[in-house]
């Protein structure tokens, strides 16, 4: 008659298993087998145990086995199965992937999974389960815009520097216009959000004319100095300027980041800057808005306040941008600037890389 290895158990191994036997925590099968190996360890036959633990007694010699190979460690894991034969080998995953990467369907910009299973002659699922093993997803698309100003690193570090360095005695305001904002009436009553279901808002609705939002964002605090004006030419530009002036302390001097557009240099705007030499002017590079901090709060109030809205008039448009920034000027919290301009150089010269490369 075979009998079973016999188990000694050492005063670390015996308190570890004890653990692991009655943990709350510790699933139930690992719970057995640790009683399997305590029960062995009392000198228990495996059909005794068997019976007290609710399992085979050839499961039973299986676990002692494995714990005299490989410890309480074997305990924790089930044995490898071979399972069913993969149906995609590296060399069709190889495939799907280069075709995916490297071509494009004759009447189509990029592949789908039922597009490019019926090429491959494989199934759809296939084909979703290798992208999403190598995150590859052709139906997404992000747009770029790489400046091609020829001043565009001077300009950077003159932008960053007042982000991260601001001078002494002064403020550094970022400063842009909103344009176009439409007044926009849903012709239906939105349905409200509830357990389980989104807000809703009609896709269509009514104009009721625009207006444009000038905005001066403190980097310092977060404030903002707003106006809203109907057009966005350089009059009310130069209005703005006027605005901002009357605004803030005369000690300090302004810096203001703007971007190129042609109201900003326009020859009226020119002479008063001239005659009002504490206004500091720093261009941003072409092409490169998101340089304009300000951008960060055009994206909030259009978020947050205008986007889901409804509106009757430009007036009652107006008004809720106002209280939006009386609302933000109440409790303003700064944007922080932690992009250093060596690292979006690094960063623009590998994107210009990769840009020439696409191109050969």
């Amino acid at each position: 008659m075979r009998v079973a290895e016999k188990i000694e158990l050492n005063v670390e191994n015996e308190r570890e298993l004890r653990v692991l036997s009655k943990g709350r925590r510790i699933e139930a099968r690992i719970q057995q087998r640790a009683r399997v190996i305590l029960l062995a360890a009392e000198g228990w036959q495996n059909k005794d145990i068997a019976v007290e633990v609710a399992l085979d007694r050839r499961q039973v010699a299986l676990w002692r086995q494995r714990f005299l190979e490989g410890g309480i460690d074997a305990l924790r894991q089930d044995a490898p199965r071979s399972g069913r034969t993969p149906t995609v080998t590296p060399e069709v995953e190889s495939k799907i992937l280069h075709v995916t990467l490297h071509s494009k369907p004759g009447a189509a910009t990029h592949w789908s999974t039922r597009t490019l299973a019926e090429h491959l002659e494989l199934s759809a699922t296939t084909i979703r389960r290798v992208w999403q093993r190598n995150g590859v997803k052709p139906h997404l698309a992000r747009s770029f815009k790489l400046s091609r100003d020829p001043n565009f690193e001077d300009k950077l570090l003159d932008v960053v520097g007042l982000y991260l360095n601001p001078p002494d005695h002064a403020l550094v305001l970022s400063c842009d216009e909103k344009s176009q904002i439409q007044a926009l009436n849903r012709t239906q009553p939105g349905l409200p959000m509830k357990s389980g279901r989104a807000g809703t808002v009609t896709h269509d609705y009514k104009r009721h004319g625009t207006t444009t939002l000038f905005a001066a964002l403190n980097t310092l605090d977060g404030t903002v100095i707003s106006m809203c004006e109907e057009k966005h030419r350089h009059e009310e530009w130069l209005k703005f300027l006027r605005l901002i002036d009357r605004k803030t302390p005369k000690r300090l001097t302004l810096h203001l980041i703007v971007d190129n557009y042609g109201t900003h240099k326009h020859p009226v705007v020119q002479d008063w800057l001239a005659k009002h030499p504490r206004f500091v002017m720093h261009f941003t590079p072409t092409s490169a808005s998101w340089l304009n901090m300000v951008e960060r709060f055009f994206r909030d109030i259009s978020e947050n306040r205008i986007k889901r809205d409804s509106f009757t008039s430009v007036a009652e448009l107006e008004l809720a941008i106002d209280l939006y920034i009386a609302d933000h000027n109440a409790r303003p919290k700064p944007f922080i600037w932690t992009a250093s301009a060596s690292d979006i150089l690094a960063k623009v010269t590998r994107a210009k890389a990769a840009l020439a490369n696409a191109q050969r």
